[in-house]
């Protein structure tokens, strides 16, 4: 950084100095030297300039990224120039301490959250199984306790098949494999997507340009189909349901889309929420859905966040690489 500051105020100092030069030759009718002088300044405010509208671009890119929540970004210089390439070094090693500490931070918050899902749903197995397998061991086996434990037997049956499920699903995350990426055409996915999905309600938005993914197709699918079975159980109740699938406006190094319905949103209180593994405020949810969504688009480099306001709709929006 120091010695682009050093480089722009060369510059500086060199169109003040030509500036100077050009009066004196003007006053001296030296026209021809106040010629070359005028050409050598425009050379210069043209170099500085071209200098100040890399820097802008690369700052723009950056404050994109982060807005977006992006920090799989890399920067490059598109010049030979040492000074602009120390500049890219610099922004390049901070955007990776700064990704190091995003990774770690929420490595750290994803392991907290789970650990207190992972208890609570624990507990909640464990401690009526305990205290009811306490009440039937003080029982006398007789033929009239016969029905009472026989009741009680099958409680604990329930709950531990309940548990041993809740196990089952944590091993779904956990062994979740690696994608494969492969190139992708984003309108043949958005085509494909249509057939799955032919119903009035829900409109697929084919891009008019096409553009190629490096994704893994099952998963990035699997992600899609999992957002469009919610939206669709969202409005449920709605009277006029309507679930959209659209490509955003994105930057070339990044795809953005969304999955947007009219159902029932989600509560304020909940949706901070919704992507820890086995959160559901369904009666009949695993609470893994989301949590896969979120895993898949992580590995991918991408990210996966949410909008709602209840009554009115939700909105999930899809950054990926491209």
């Amino acid at each position: 950084m120091r010695r682009y500051s050093f480089i722009v105020t060369l510059h500086i100092l060199g169109i003040a100095g030509a500036g100077a030069a050009i009066l004196l030759l003007v006053h001296s009718r030296l026209w021809f030297s106040a010629l070359m002088v005028l050409l050598l300044l425009i050379a210069l405010g043209i170099n500085l300039y071209r200098m100040q509208m890399i820097q802008i671009r690369m700052m723009r890119h950056l404050a994109e990224s982060l807005r977006l929540d992006d920090t799989s970004l890399s920067f490059h210089s598109p010049y030979r120039n040492r000074v602009m390439e120390q500049m890219v070094d610099e922004l390049s090693e901070s955007m990776r301490a700064f990704r190091t500490r995003l990774v770690e931070r929420h490595e750290m918050d994803a392991w907290q959250k789970l650990i207190r899902v992972l208890t609570h749903e624990i507990m909640n197995s464990i401690t009526p199984i305990i205290s009811l397998s306490e009440t039937l061991s003080e029982r006398e086996v007789t033929e009239k306790n016969y029905n009472v434990m026989r009741q009680g037997l099958q409680t604990i049956h329930r709950r531990s098949k309940g548990l041993l499920e809740f196990v089952e699903n944590y091993r779904k995350l956990t062994r979740l494999p690696a994608p494969v990426r492969r190139p992708v055409s984003l309108r043949e996915l958005l085509y494909d997507l249509r057939k799955l999905y032919p119903e009035p309600s829900i409109h697929i938005h084919i891009p008019s340009e096409d553009r190629t993914l490096q994704i893994d197709r099952a998963q990035i699918e699997q992600v899609l189909i999992n957002l469009l079975k919610n939206a669709r159980e969202a409005c449920a109740r709605t009277e006029h349901p309507e679930i959209r699938i659209d490509v955003l406006p994105s930057p070339p190094w990044q795809c953005l889309l969304s999955v947007t319905d009219n159902g029932e949103g989600i509560l304020p209180e909940v949706i901070d929420r919704i992507f820890v593994p086995f959160f559901t405020t369904k009666s009949s949810g695993s609470g893994i859905g989301l949590s896969l969504c979120k895993q898949i688009m992580n590995r991918h480099g991408g990210n996966i966040t949410v909008n709602s306001t209840p009554e009115k709709g939700t909105r999930f929006t899809l950054q990926l690489p491209a």
